[in-house]
C-alpha cells in the first residue's frame, strides 16, 4: 500500500535544516556540544571522578579525561553494575545496548544507547534526505516506502526496561509512529533471524512495493538485487520507482561498478553514512567520494588523534578547532550515551575544514605490519581496486593476512584473497590471471609506501604477494559458516588473527580445492 506522500511537508523542515547548517560554526557548535554533555553528566559517577564541575572548555575537558577504549569503560564503570547502568557514566537508566557485531573477527560489544541517542540518530537520518532534497530539488522519497535492510530486529530483555540487540531492533523499537507507514520490512520479517529465508522474503515483498529509498550495507544490497532480479526473470530494473540508494558500513569503491548496472534505469542517487554502534557521525553532501559531512550539533563531541601518536603517553587530541585535513586520524568520541573520549577503532582522513568532511579510512586494526612494513588499511584498499581497474575487473569483496616464514631459507608474504564480480575462467587460467593482479598490487604499494618498497627489495625480507581469486559468494558462505551473515556482519578487509586467517583459507580450500 502506498502511503501519502509526506515529501511536501518534509521539504518545508529540509529547508529550514539546510540553511542552519550552512549558517553554522562548526567548530562553536562542537564547543557548545561538549558544555551541554559535560553538564548533563556532572552528577554522574563518571563526571564526579573526573570533576566535570571544573570543566569549562576543551582545554579543561582534556586536561581532566583520558582517552579510553570500550574494554576501559567496560572493566571501570560499566561491568560491576550492568545491565543497569543508572547514572553510571550518563544521566538515567541506559535502556538499549547496541551488539556491535562489527566484522567477523572480533568479539560482540555492548554499547550503551540512550534516549538521548535514539533522538540523535533519528535527527542524523533525517539529514541523509536533508542533503538529498538540496541535491535533487524535485526528488520525492518520501512518496514511497524506505527499505532498511539491517540485521534481526529481535531484542533480549535483559531486566526491566533494558534491551539489548542489533542497532537496528533499537531502531525499530523506538521508529515514531508518523514513519511507520513508510518503512520497511513490516515488523514479522524484520525480527526473522535466518537470514537467507529474511533476504527471501523481503525480496519477494519489494517487487509489489514502491521503494523509493533502499539503505544497508553494500556486500548485503547486491545480494537482494540479485534475488530481485531473478524472482522478475533478470529482467530490470529490480525498483523501478527507487530514487536514493544510502550505504555505508564498508568502502563502495569495491562495489561501484555493480551498483552502477542496477542503478542505471531508474538514476537513482547514492549517499554515504556514517554510522557506528556508538553514534552517528557524517553523512554525505555532495557526491561520491567528495567526504562526508560531519555533524556537529548532534549529541556528540569529536576528537581526532593522529594515528601514530596513537600510543604515546600524551598524544596530540584535535578537535574541529584546530584539526588539519590529510593527516590519518583515529576517531574519539563523547556522547549522549556516556562514552568520554573514547577511542572506537575508525580510522578518517578530512578533506574539508570548513565545513569539515572526512573519508572513512579504515579501522585501527586494518593495518598490516606483521613485518614491519607499516601498510595501513586505506593503501591495502587502494592498491587492490587500482589492480582490478588495470585488469578490468569488478571485485566484490577481499580479505588480506600475513604468512609467516615456514622455515630458515624462507620469507614471509601477503596473501590476498579477492572475490570477483563475475564467475572465474577455467581453474587452468586462473593463476595466471592472479599472478597479474598481484603483481599490480605488489607495484601499487611499492610506489605509494617506502617501508613495504624497502622490505621487498630485492625479496630479501618479503616475498611477493599472492592472490587467490575466487567465486562469487565465496565470503557470503564463509560468513554463514561462522554463523556472521547478513545484518552489521562485513568481510574484514585485514586479518592479523592467524587463527581467523587460517579459518578463511581452510574454507576456500574446502570450496574451490586451492591449497596453501
Amino acid at each position: 500500500m502506498r502511503p501519502v506522500n509526506g515529501t511536501p511537508l518534509f521539504r518545508l523542515y529540509a529547508e529550514r535544516r539546510r540553511h542552519h547548517l550552512e549558517q553554522l560554526d562548526p567548530a562553536a557548535a562542537q564547543a557548545q556540544e561538549l558544555r551541554q554533555l559535560v553538564a548533563q553528566a556532572r552528577q554522574t559517577r563518571f563526571g564526579r571522578d573526573h570533576h566535570f564541575e571544573k570543566i569549562n572548555n576543551v582545554i579543561d575537558y582534556q586536561r581532566h579525561v583520558p582517552l579510553r577504549r570500550y574494554e576501559d569503560f567496560l572493566a571501570e564503570y560499566w561491568r560491576p553494575f550492568f545491565p543497569v547502568l543508572t547514572d553510571v557514566t550518563w544521566p538515567g537508566r541506559i535502556p538499549f545496548f547496541a551488539l556491535s557485531s562489527g566484522t567477523s573477527s572480533g568479539a560482540s560489544k555492548a554499547i550503551p544507547v540512550s534516549h538521548a541517542m535514539v533522538r540523535a540518530n533519528r535527527r542524523a537520518a533525517l539529514d541523509v534526505l536533508v542533503w538529498h532534497l538540496a541535491s535533487r530539488p524535485r526528488g520525492q522519497p518520501l512518496a514511497g516506502k524506505t527499505l532498511i535492510l539491517g540485521g534481526s530486529t529481535a531484542l533480549t530483555r535483559l531486566t526491566t526496561g533494558v534491551y539489548s540487540g542489533d542497532l537496528s531492533g533499537i531502531a525499530a523499537k523506538t521508529i515514531p509512529f508518523w514513519a511507520k507507514p513508510y518503512t520497511l520490512p513490516g515488523s514479522k520479517l524484520a525480527l526473522l533471524a535466518d537470514w537467507d529465508e529474511k533476504l527471501e522474503r523481503i525480496a519477494g515483498a519489494a517487487i509489489h512495493e514502491p521503494i523509493r529509498v533502499l539503505s544497508g550495507t553494500p556486500s548485503w544490497l547486491i545480494l537482494l538485487f540479485e534475488r530481485i532480479l531473478a524472482l522478475r526473470g533478470g529482467k530490470g530494473p529490480a525498483l523501478p520507482e527507487l530514487e536514493l540508494l544510502i550505504h555505508g558500513g564498508v568502502a563502495f569503491a569495491p562495489y561501484a561498478d555493480r551498483f552502477a548496472d542496477y542503478l542505471r534505469a531508474t538514476g537513482a542517487a547514492t549517499r554515504e553514512v556514517y554510522a557506528a554502534s556508538e553514534g552517528f557521525i557524517a553523512v554525505a553532501d555532495r557526491g561520491p567520494g567528495e567526504g562526508l559531512r560531519l555533524l556537529p550539533d548532534n549529541g556528540i563531541f569529536f576528537e581526532f588523534v593522529p594515528v601514530e601518536e596513537l600510543s604515546a603517553p600524551r598524544p596530540t587530541r584535535h578537535w574541529l578547532g584546530n584539526l588539519e585535513t590529510g593527516i590519518p586520524y583515529a576517531v574519539v568520541l563523547s556522547s549522549n550515551a556516556g562514552l568520554w573520549s573514547d577511542v572506537i577503532g575508525d580510522t578518517v582522513r578530512f578533506v574539508d575544514r570548513q565545513p569539515p568532511r572526512l573519508l572513512v579510512t579504515g579501522r585501527l586494526s586494518y593495518m598490516m605490519s606483521a613485518f614491519g612494513e607499516h601498510l595501513t588499511g586505506e593503501e591495502i584498499e587502494q592498491a587492490v581496486l587500482e589492480a582490478a581497474r588495470r585488469m578490468d575487473m569488478q571485485i566484490t569483496d577481499f580479505s588480506m593476512g600475513a604468512e609467516f616464514p615456514s622455515g630458515p631459507d624462507t620469507r614471509g608474504r601477503h596473501t590476498y584473497i579477492i572475490e570477483c564480480g563475475r564467475p572465474l575462467p577455467p581453474a587452468a587460467a586462473r593463476p595466471a590471471l592472479a599472478g597479474r593482479f598481484a603483481a599490480h598490487i605488489d607495484a601499487t604499494l611499492m610506489e605509494r609506501n617506502a617501508d613495504y618498497r624497502e622490505h621487498r627489495r630485492n625479496d630479501v625480507q618479503l616475498d611477493a604477494p599472492r592472490v587467490i581469486l575466487v567465486d562469487p559468494g565465496t565470503f557470503a558462505h564463509w560468513l554463514r559458516a561462522r554463523g556472521r551473515l547478513g545484518g552489521q556482519n562485513k568481510v574484514p578487509r585485514v586479518i592479523n588473527d592467524q587463527a581467523l586467517f587460517a579459518d578463511l583459507k581452510d574454507h576456500v580450500a574446502a570450496v574451490q580445492g586451492d591449497r596453501f
